[in-house]
Formats: structure tokens, sequence, C-alpha cells
């Protein structure tokens, strides 16, 4: 039963990023945000976690989902290194001193939980490739702890296992996407209770739309299952977020992508994994 998408992006919407952060740029669109919560209403979802934002899209979607009947939960906004992937829709650090100041100005909006960019995207492309390595291992450990002694739990983006294995060690509380993953890092995340929302449906929602190659995209997509059922057989946690907003995942519908993605790779037992995942998430966010 589809009850919550654990990763959306309340700004975006599934067609054109840049398009549709200028629809929110001067002040968040209430119109937009509550047709949206309405379809996810409609579909049954009670619980929805945003990725953030700097605009207050995803604070004013969490103002207004009770209306809905839907629990949500925002960090804000992301953050990320200046100079690394996530200037597009975050805010970024320098130095350690502004990073704490970015995790002020998060509590002061009322953020639940600190999402943290600590890699870059599959090249969808070729197979195996990112757009950039990740942060240091100690950058990682050392952001993690003190968003963690400040009260927060964390959500990394966080993609390749040497980047996974330095978060889960770190103690971080989910794992989003997650590509390419060896048996180091899912070791790392089962034995440390990490949850792993890994967004199938930004995989396999590219199939059939000319983008990328297809034998890539379907690569990839292999790949990704087939550690998703290690993974599981490990015991570990994993909770269904499509990254709603991204590329050919709408919302609502893309979340319905990402159940049907899940259950292709954990067959028979899915919705039994799904469930202690989420149960573990909402616990933790």
């Amino acid at each position: 039963m589809m009850t919550a998408d654990c990763h959306i992006h309340m700004v975006l919407d599934g067609v054109d990023f840049r398009a549709a952060i200028a629809a929110h740029r001067s002040r968040p669109r209430e119109e937009i945000i509550r047709r949206r919560l309405a379809r996810y209403q409609a579909l049954g979802f009670t619980y929805l976690r945003d990725g953030g934002d700097r605009w207050g899209v995803g604070l004013l979607a969490k103002a207004l989902a009770g209306e809905y009947g839907i629990t949500y939960r925002s960090p804000a906004f992301p953050i990320h290194r200046v100079g690394h992937y996530g200037s597009f829709i975050g805010l970024g650090y320098e130095s350690l001193a502004q990073y704490r100041q970015r995790l002020a100005q998060a509590k002061a909006q009322g953020a639940d939980f600190i999402k943290l960019m600590i890699s870059g995207l599959m090249d969808f492309h070729q197979a195996g490739r990112l757009t950039a390595p990740g942060l240091p291992p100690e950058e990682i450990r050392t952001l993690i702890h003190i968003a963690q002694d400040a009260g927060f739990a964390v959500m990394a983006h966080a993609n390749g296992a040497g980047t996974v294995v330095a978060a889960a060690e770190a103690g971080v509380d989910s794992i989003e996407h997650g590509a390419y993953l060896n048996p180091e890092a899912l070791a790392a995340m089962a034995g440390r209770r990490v949850i792993w929302v890994p967004t199938l449906a930004t995989i396999g929602n590219l199939r059939g739309t000319g983008r990328f190659p297809q034998g890539e995209v379907e690569a990839i997509l292999a790949s990704a299952q087939e550690n998703l059922r290690r993974f599981a057989a490990m015991g570990g946690l994993i909770a269904p977020g499509s990254d709603a907003g991204a590329f050919a995942v709408p919302h609502g519908q893309g979340s319905v992508d990402e159940y049907r993605l899940l259950e292709e790779a954990l067959g028979p037992g899915a919705q039994d994994v799904l469930a202690r995942g989420i149960a573990a998430l909402q616990a933790r966010f």
C-alpha cells in the first residue's frame, strides 16, 4: 500500500527544472503547491519528505500539507560545498564556520532535518560514471557530526561507494540515490541501520525518453535493483522515495512508478521491506 514518498522536490515539475524554479522565484506559488498536494492526497499518500529548496516552496508545502491529511517534512534548503553539486537549488558554505551558520539558518526557518549534498550525480550517458566525485571522507564525517550534534537527523545526497561508506560510518540517517555501491558500502549501511532511499524512478523513467542512451540507462537501473536485492538480504532498511520533480518523475505518478520499480527489485516481500523502511524513516525524520 502506497503511503509515503520519502524524497520529493515540490519546487520542481518533472519537465524543466529551470522553468519550474522560475515560477517560484519571486514567491512560492500556493496554487501550484496545493494542486500537487491534492494529487498526493488522491493517491493515498499521508507522508512526504522534501529535499528542500532555497525559495521556501517546500516550507510552504509543509505549512499547507495538514489540510490534505499529509505529514510533510522539510530541511528548508539543501546545503552544499561551494563549487560542488547543489548550487542550483541549495545554499553553499566555504568554511565550517559558514556551514554552522547554514545550520542555524535552517533551524530558524523551521527545518525538520538537514539535507547535505556530498557527491555528484549519475552520468546517464555512461553507466558507472558520476558527474563529480564525492567530498573528502573527513569532511563528510565532520559535516554529519556537526549537524547531529546540533540535534538534526541528516539526509545525504550521495553516490559512489567511497562517499556512502564515509557517510554511513559517520552515522548518517539516510542515503539518497546511492548509485554504484559495492559490498563494503552495502554492509556499512546495513550494519549501521542507515536508511537507503534509492530513487529508482529517476533512472527507470528515463527509458524511452531519448534523452540518454537506452542501454546505459538500462544498465544503471539493473545495477541499482541488484544492489537493492543484496541490501534487503542483509536486512537493510529501504524506504520509497521517487525524487518527484526530477526529469520524467512527475508529482504523484512518479511516486507510483517508484513503488513499481522497488517491487520489481525486491520481489514478493517488497511491501514488508518497505513498511519497515518507512517506519524507521518516520521515526527519525
